[in-house]
C-alpha cells in the first residue's frame, strides 16, 4: 500500500512540470516529465508484482 501512496504523490508532484511543458513550452520541464513517468512506470511495475505474487500465494 506504501508503494501506491508514493505512486500517487509522485504523480500529483509533477504536475506543474506538465503544465509548463504543454502551456509555456519549457523543454527542461519537459525532461523532468520524462523522467518522472519513467520512474512511474518503475513503480507501477514493483506494485503490479507485489499484486501478483500475493494473489499467488494465496491459493
Amino acid at each position: 500500500m506504501d508503494k501506491f501512496t508514493k505512486l500517487k504523490e509522485l504523480a500529483a508532484g509533477i504536475e506543474a512540470d506538465v503544465e509548463k511543458f504543454y502551456n509555456a513550452g519549457n523543454s527542461a520541464a519537459g525532461t523532468r516529465v520524462r523522467k518522472a513517468m519513467q520512474d512511474l512506470k518503475v513503480l507501477a511495475q514493483e506494485i503490479r508484482s507485489e499484486v501478483t505474487e500475493k494473489k499467488n500465494s494465496a491459493k
